[in-house]
């Protein structure tokens, strides 16, 4: 019997092999990270098209290092940081 892997995105943003589950959903395209209970998440799954750009981070750190945002739904409290820390920033850099 062959032991379960799962596909991660580490902090260059490229996937590996890990035998452990990643901690936390994400969304390639607009690259948002969030919990894997988030509602948001959950609703667009229910749509359908969000899965075939999900993809799992091992933890937060892994996360931000891959220039992901925390959600706003799931994550408020780490949102609102990242927002506070973009400000005065140029948009889109």
């Amino acid at each position: 019997m062959t032991a379960r892997t799962y596909t991660l995105l580490g902090p260059d943003r490229r996937p590996y092999q890990s035998a452990t589950s990643g901690a936390l959903g994400g969304h390639r395209p607009g690259r948002v990270y969030g919990r894997l209970d988030c509602p948001a998440a959950l609703r667009a799954i229910a749509r359908g098209g969000y899965v075939r750009h999900r993809v799992f981070f091992a933890d937060e750190q892994t996360a931000v290092a891959a220039v992901y945002r925390p959600c706003a739904v799931c994550l408020p409290d780490e949102h609102a940081q990242w927002k506070a820390g973009r400000s005065g920033k140029a948009c889109c850099s």
